[in-house]
């Protein structure tokens, strides 16, 4: 045989592997499509009938992929290949074999790793069998990736199979049943000790992983003997394409988990039980999107919360429980009337945090508020829709709104808002049970970042200053009195900045009144560079005496700067600051107490005070 025909034969046989490659890919691709449109259109206790149907279109797509690859074969002299074009073909045949067996493999771990994975989810977190489907659903991509590479390597296989003569099938045959049966059984092994040690684990992913470890490495000693039986080189080593798949997977699979919805903290949430608490009434007008809060005791309590730094990752699980476990602390010492958290709630900043999803640690503070009851609102903060969010900020926007208080009961969010700067400005009064006005709580946005430079923040803008003039006008008009109104928002004025240089100057125009600066930055103060009119507004308008934001997380002063009291909330982090998870003295909230007089008070509560 030519060596133009050699080259020829070596081009048919691989424009016939990118066929299969290709055909392979669609099988899984129709089946994933398929799956997902039965799960559509049909309940949850009949997609076993379904599951049926799935195989058999699976079955007969394979058919066809199989039937291509013999119509393929009749158009090879199989008869009269040479030496080399024999060669050729019995290297790729054993390549293959190879990877067949090894997917075999990789096959039965991601089927035995996912379906144990998300049952033990569905019953550790108390999930709805319609939850556990739609989950496994979502993740099937664990699976589908493996078995596509199974029927990819396997068509090739039987490509090359028939075009070999070597008398070895039945012997094949028998270690890939080997190795299906072996991994059966080890995993059946795992399955029963699960079960049998459910109560010393109550989340089996830990021996998920040490099984499939243990696993990995039985497969690599057999790789590396019984497998010389079948072939004539047994490990071929090809460090260029190792480095750029490892790369590529690495690259790939991290920025898909990064933006993966994960609920680690779920039975924990599920656990948290209802706090005692008034039942004030709460009514939302749909025209100006003011929720009002009407309370008949003497004393309305609302807790400030700022920086909780959610992650909702594998990674970040510890310290989102302790973020989680901690407010509650709070909220059950101080048995609050309402919840203010001023802003970066999540911490969606990828290797920081190990995450880019923004709308699942939204999804699971919103449902640990809703098991305590408690009426909660919130600003947004500089954090809680980077630029690598999964989510933006109009995004973020819809979650919140189908969360809020026609759902929930408990998240004030407003589902009309200002035309202005800001991803959420809004209004809340509360108000006694006689109907006059106690206080106003404006809940500005202090923006982001200007899109500069790293870490340029923005302000609070002139049409959000306006706004809040209007506002406060509009009020006093209808109270026919100066009104008293609270501000929350994230980023610090930079008159915070001002009070604290005259207050380390030892100025009497500032008051202490609690708290301390152990910010480790240059800048003991971290505001914007741009000002803002907000603060002289304040001061000509009369109405604002207290302003509580959020954002550094080692200062917890309070100081007060031209009669108007200037806030910094004691933050919860416990993941964003580095070496954070171990302080212990900046972590906390501030119980603010607004009287029926509309005069108020304010105090810290540390958690190491209320914690044993």
């Amino acid at each position: 045989m030519s060596e133009s025909e050699i080259k020829y034969y070596k081009k048919l046989l691989n424009k016939q592997k990118w066929k299969n490659n290709i055909a392979s890919v669609c099988v899984v691709f129709v089946c994933n499509e398929l799956l997902w449109f039965l799960y559509d259109i049909v309940a949850a206790p009949q997609m076993l009938v379904f599951i049926g149907i799935i195989i058999a279109v699976f079955g007969a797509a394979a058919g066809v992929l199989y039937h291509s690859i013999f119509t393929y074969i009749k158009k090879i002299d199989t008869d009269n290949l040479d030496a080399d074009t024999g060669n050729f073909i019995n290297g790729q045949l054993e390549r293959y074999l190879k990877r067949t067996i090894n997917c075999i493999a990789l096959v039965i771990f991601a089927v035995v790793a996912f379906v144990i994975l998300e049952v033990s989810f569905y019953i550790n977190g108390n999930s709805k069998l319609a939850e556990l489907i739609e989950n496994m659903f979502a993740n099937a991509i664990f699976v589908e990736v493996p078995l596509f590479l199974l029927i990819k390597n396997y068509v090739q296989y039987l490509l090359f199979t028939n075009l070999c003569k070597r008398e070895s099938t039945n012997k094949r045959r028998m270690h890939m049943f080997g190795v299906l049966a072996a991994s059966i059984l080890y995993w059946s092994g795992i399955i029963v000790s699960i079960y049998l040690l459910d109560e010393s684990i109550p989340y089996p992913a830990n021996m998920i992983l040490l099984g499939g470890l243990c696993y990995g490495l039985l497969l690599l000693l057999y790789n590396l003997t019984l497998r010389r039986k079948i072939t004539r080189q047994n490990i071929v080593i090809n460090k260029q394409r190792i480095a750029i798949y490892v790369s590529v997977c690495v690259v790939l699979s991290g920025y898909w988990m990064l933006q993966k919805d994960t609920w680690y903290t779920q039975t924990y949430i599920n656990s948290v039980p209802v706090v005692e608490h008034s039942n004030n009434g709460i009514s939302y007008n749909e025209e100006t999107g003011v929720y009002t809060i009407v309370s008949d005791k003497e004393d309305f309590k609302i807790l400030h919360l700022t920086d909780i730094h959610l992650g909702g990752s594998l990674y970040s699980y510890q310290k989102d429980l302790k973020a989680l476990q901690a407010c509650f602390a709070e909220i059950e010492y101080t048995k609050p009337d309402l919840v203010v958290v001023t802003g970066d709630m999540c911490f969606p900043l990828g290797i920081m945090s190990m995450s880019f999803n923004n709308t699942s640690a939204v999804h699971q503070f919103a449902a640990f508020m809703r098991n305590t009851g408690i009426p909660w609102c919130f600003t947004y903060g500089n954090h809680d829709t980077e630029s690598l969010a999964s989510a933006g900020k109009q995004e973020l926007n819809d979650v919140y709104m189908s969360l809020s208080y026609k759902t929930s009961k408990t998240l004030l969010y407003p589902y009309i808002q200002p035309d202005i700067m800001g991803r959420n400005n809004q209004l809340i009064e509360v108000r006694n049970s006689d109907g006059t006005l106690n206080t106003a709580l404006f809940l500005i946005d202090s923006n982001a970042y200007t899109g500069e430079g790293i870490n340029v923040y923005d302000y609070i803008h002139d049409d959000q200053v306006e706004w809040y003039a209007d506002e406060v006008k509009r009020l006093n008009q209808e109270e026919g009195k100066m009104v008293s109104s609270m501000a929350f928002f994230h980023i610090p004025l930079q008159e915070y900045r001002t009070a604290y240089e005259l207050y380390e100057s030892g100025s009497d125009e500032v008051t202490y009144y609690f708290g301390s600066n152990d910010e480790k930055m240059i800048d003991k103060i971290c505001c914007s560079d741009y000002p803002s009119k907000l603060f002289d507004t304040m001061l000509e308008l009369g109405s604002t005496k207290a302003v509580f934001c959020g954002h550094d997380h080692y200062n917890n002063m309070s100081l007060e700067y031209k009669g108007i009291r200037l806030t910094y909330g004691m933050s919860i982090d416990y993941l964003a600051m580095p070496g954070i998870e171990k302080d212990t003295k900046q972590r906390g909230a501030e119980l603010i107490t607004l009287h029926r007089d509309s005069s108020w008070d304010v105090e810290q509560i540390p958690l190491e005070s209320i914690q044993q």
